[in-house]
């Protein structure tokens, strides 16, 4: 399990493109498992984070509470940026 900041809310990823976490979200996030749609020629989705949490077991439960295919993800661990 990561340390949370707890000025930075993980729900607060949601929707916006790892890429564009500032580096102290980022360095609060690391640690945590987050969903991203996968990529087929026919979807061509956004590269946007669906879901976040301390394992992919919690991000399953949040896509199929919001009424997503968690087999549509692929499930990554955020990184430190360095």
């Amino acid at each position: 399990m990561s340390f949370v900041s707890p000025r930075i809310d993980p729900k607060s990823a949601v929707g916006r493109a790892p890429e564009q976490l500032a580096l102290e979200e980022r360095e609060a996030l690391a640690g945590k498992w987050i969903a991203l749609e996968m990529y087929t020629p026919k979807t061509l989705p956004l590269r946007r984070i669906e879901a976040i949490g301390d394992s992919t077991r919690d991000c399953i439960g949040q896509l199929a509470s919001h009424g997503l295919d968690p087999r549509q993800f692929e499930y990554t661990l955020l990184n430190r940026s360095y």
